[in-house]
């Protein structure tokens, strides 16, 4: 392993408008990048960290710089597994060895994670909470999007309304609901119910982390899918059995490393398999789309929120999300 010189930037975005979901309003977006240069071949990483975690810009750069002499001197993926945690800190610098061996190596990062030709995914597009007339003006918004998802807020009556005026604005897309931890088991049935006759096809993570024992033997009509309840691998035994679905982030999870591990075992324990992302530029979001490929359902619309997106970018085209080896992951030195 040879010397690698680490550099790290904490770079901000703003949103184009302000997002909100159960509990948090969104309205810019702390990124960092590091980047990894041997002298010859260079890879960057981007991460958001995870913001219900404490797991900020600040946390970020602290984690990677005590790791720095680590790093510095030639570690690997496998090593870095070990070095840091989960998380966003892992995540850049995960993502910046991963495009860092694909440049050495003269090849995709595709390829190197041993899977097939990319293809453009069908995304969903994300409405944040917000008046039931607002999200069905912006469901009208994303014309070419084949899926939605919509943000709740844990008010039933409201989250009902929400999810009506969107479907009668858009009759023909796929949906799905995202609660962000809004809900308790009592309401569940009740929220069910509501969806099935507006067509939703998935319910994301209705409880609050650490109750996941509440859906022991609870029955939905409705697939429910683990996001906050699913941070790393070690999370995945306790979702067998109360859910359908594992919301795959890489800022959750440390990287593109776990994630495709993560993806793999949740397949061989019976498991849906989506990707996720917590907001970001495209160079966040071509890693997701790498471990999309393995994936049932794909929320890679993070840089559509920006005011203004990095060069060169993930494109959308007819409701899917697509990403070349130019924006990252290639095999240019």
């Amino acid at each position: 392993m040879s010397a690698l010189k680490l550099r790290i930037e904490v770079q901000k975005f703003r949103l184009s408008a302000p997002f909100r979901i159960s509990g948090f309003v969104f309205e810019e977006q702390n990124v960092v990048v590091a980047t990894l240069d041997d002298g010859e071949h260079c890879g960057r990483g981007e991460a958001a960290g995870v913001y219900y975690l404490g797991d900020t810009a600040q946390t970020m750069v602290a984690a990677i710089e005590a790791a720095r002499s680590a790093i510095e001197q030639g570690i690997d993926r496998a090593g870095l597994q070990q070095l840091l945690p989960p998380g966003g800190a892992r995540n850049a610098v995960d993502c910046a060895l991963w495009e860092l061996d694909a440049h050495r190596l003269g090849a995709a990062v595709w390829e190197l994670a041993g899977l097939p030709a990319p293809r453009p995914l069908v995304t969903t597009f994300t409405l944040g909470a917000d008046d039931p007339h607002v999200m069905a003006a912006g469901a009208r918004k994303y014309a070419q999007a084949k899926s939605l998802k919509l943000k709740l807020t844990g008010d039933l009556e409201e989250d009902i309304a929400r999810v009506q005026a969107v479907r009668a604005a858009r009759p023909e897309v796929w949906m799905g609901v995202d609660a962000n931890q809004g809900y308790e088991i009592d309401a569940l049935d009740s929220l069910v119910a509501a969806l099935q006759p507006a067509n939703v096809s998935l319910l994301e993570q209705p409880l609050k982390r650490g109750r996941e024992a509440d859906l022991d033997g609870y029955k939905s009509k409705i697939p429910i899918a683990a996001d906050e309840s699913a941070l790393s691998m070690k999370d995945i035994p306790g979702l067998v059995g109360r859910f359908d679905v594992v919301n795959i982030k890489l800022d959750k999870c440390g990287g593109l490393t776990e994630g495709l591990a993560m993806a793999h075992e949740a397949r061989r324990v019976g498991l849906g398999v989506m990707v996720g992302n917590m907001v970001g530029t495209s160079l966040a979001m071509a890693p997701a789309f790498v471990l999309g490929q393995l994936c049932d359902v794909m929320d890679l619309d993070g840089p559509i929120f920006l005011a203004q997106d990095r060069t060169p970018s993930m494109t959308y085209h007819n409701g899917s999300a697509w990403s070349d080896e130019n924006v990252w992951g290639g095999t240019r030195a």
